[in-house]
């Protein structure tokens, strides 16, 4: 991760930053980069609240004289002033909000080869440029379909910031659109996740852009309720294309899953729409089959091109 996602170098100023729930993984990556032939700093701090909590004042200063800054931490602090400052002052960052040990072992989401997971991106960029529909089906039952007409896909969720001020996200593989407004037709069968984890799959009519019908998910029907109609609204399609992430794992690991399909409802100005409503409700649903302008792109989880 250190040599293909941070691009990291013998002699660089490195700093890791962790809470104690995240200790071990912080250290790992401390003698990870020492073992790189860099001299690391580990700043151990409190957790913070939630995403976007800062750093305390004294390591935000430090962060700025990083070559190479990672996060290690419970919450995203990718978000954050203080690593906003430290990109513009010329650091590579990788965050890691709620990396685990697991990621990191046995063939980890962690572990993916993330230029080779650019190197898809870059392909698929080419062959989703100026798309208009995309077809979505799984073994559970989803069978939905979503206007894209207009819309550009997002290829930044690459997990490679070896240039200066560059900043990633691990684990990595995801790229997603907003989905026209109004469009979104058929019916969604969530299998792994639906606000929370699923132990059976539930389902979700779509008609005209927005989740009429909701069974099977109570937390998520709730969630919904709290943005009005728009926390019903599509607002993102996401596809995985992590090898080494598993549907089964958190959220921010199961969303990269290759072959997942990563569906967001309500707030979609985050990812390219035009609906603000304070509400975000997230689903994913396994082994998916994605046909774009009635050409296949996944079929069954795997990658058709």
């Amino acid at each position: 991760m250190l040599r293909t996602s941070a691009g990291l170098k013998a002699g660089e100023d490195v700093l890791i930053i962790a809470d104690p729930e995240r200790l071990p993984v912080g250290r790992a990556f401390f003698y990870a980069a020492a073992a790189a032939g860099c001299d690391p700093v580990f700043a151990l701090i409190g957790t913070r609240d939630g995403p976007a909590g800062e750093a305390p004042e004294l390591l935000a200063a430090a962060m700025l004289e990083a070559d190479v800054l990672l996060l290690a931490t419970t919450h995203s602090m990718t978000h954050t002033h203080a690593r906003r400052a430290a990109n513009r002052a010329g650091a590579r960052v990788v965050s890691m909000p709620a990396v685990t040990e697991a990621m990191l072992e046995g063939g980890g989401a962690l572990t993916a080869d993330h230029t080779e997971i650019q190197q898809k991106m870059r392909r698929l960029q080419r062959q989703l440029r100026g798309t208009t529909a995309v077809h979505v089906a799984t073994p559970a039952g989803t069978d939905a379909t979503f206007m894209t007409r207009g819309r550009d896909w997002n290829f930044k969720d690459t997990g490679v910031a070896v240039r200066k001020g560059e900043v990633t996200t691990l684990p990595a593989g995801e790229i997603f659109v907003a989905p026209v407004e109004g469009t979104a037709e058929g019916r969604l069968a969530p299998d792994m996740y639906f606000h929370e984890p699923l132990h059976e799959p539930a389902s979700v009519l779509l008609k005209e852009g927005y989740a009429t019908r909701v069974t099977g998910a109570e937390s998520a029907i709730l969630e919904m309720n709290r943005g009005g109609r728009e926390g019903r609204n599509v607002a993102k399609l996401g596809i995985g294309l992590n090898p080494r992430a598993k549907t089964t794992s958190s959220l921010p690991e199961a969303e990269k899953s290759l072959g997942a399909v990563h569906i967001v409802f309500g707030d979609s100005i985050p990812f390219g729409g035009r609906i603000s409503c304070g509400v975000r409700v997230d689903a994913i649903l396994a082994d998916a089959t994605v046909e774009v302008d009635g050409k296949p792109l996944i079929e069954r989880g795997k990658l058709a091109t």
